[in-house]
């Protein structure tokens, strides 16, 4: 039995305490916005913010967590009003999508750390790797959100919990054709 804290909820799973945290994530807690990429932690779509540090949860153990607290994509904000989510969605950052919740979490938990980061520090806490090549929007993301995080507004986003039919009001080009 293994127990520590996901998302601020405590649980235990009944698993091989070498059971990778990802797949008790994915597999027995049904948090799959964590995602497998690479095995090996090269790739980053895994990463998961563990005790306030960027972690590949592919290559550590549930044991290894034991008394911890793990926070998944989920948990960073279920409405999507986190700074980083804000300023991914405002910039249009994703493209295929599948690396998003990895960056997300990496930039979240660099943004704790150092809430104006230079372009080495996000170079250095960013390692992720994304196929479609969306490293330029993603840095000027981490800036904004780390902005935002300091009061300023993203802006063009609609607010968690806007109905679409009222987003699409605020926005010419999504109104119905008539």
């Amino acid at each position: 039995m293994t127990k520590f804290t996901v998302n601020n909820q405590p649980v235990e799973y009944l698993l091989d305490p070498e059971t990778p945290l990802l797949w008790a994530l994915r597999d027995a807690s049904n948090l799959t916005g964590t995602k497998y990429g690479c095995g090996t932690g090269e790739c980053g779509a895994c990463i998961v913010d563990i005790d306030g540090a960027a972690v590949a949860s592919c290559r550590v153990s549930i044991a290894a967590c034991e008394g911890r607290f793990v926070t998944t994509i989920e948990g960073l904000s279920r409405d999507r009003s986190h700074p980083v989510q804000q300023a991914f969605a405002a910039l249009n950052v994703s493209q295929c999508g599948y690396c998003i919740p990895g960056m997300i979490m990496a930039a979240s938990v660099l943004l704790k750390r150092v809430p104006a980061p230079a372009d080495a520090d996000m170079d250095a806490a960013i390692t992720n790797i994304c196929r479609c090549g969306i490293y330029p929007r993603l840095r000027e993301a981490i800036r904004r959100a780390g902005r935002a995080s300091r009061g300023e507004p993203i802006g063009v986003v609609p607010l968690p919990g806007t109905d679409p039919s009222e987003a699409a009001r605020q926005v010419p080009a999504l109104q119905p054709k008539q």
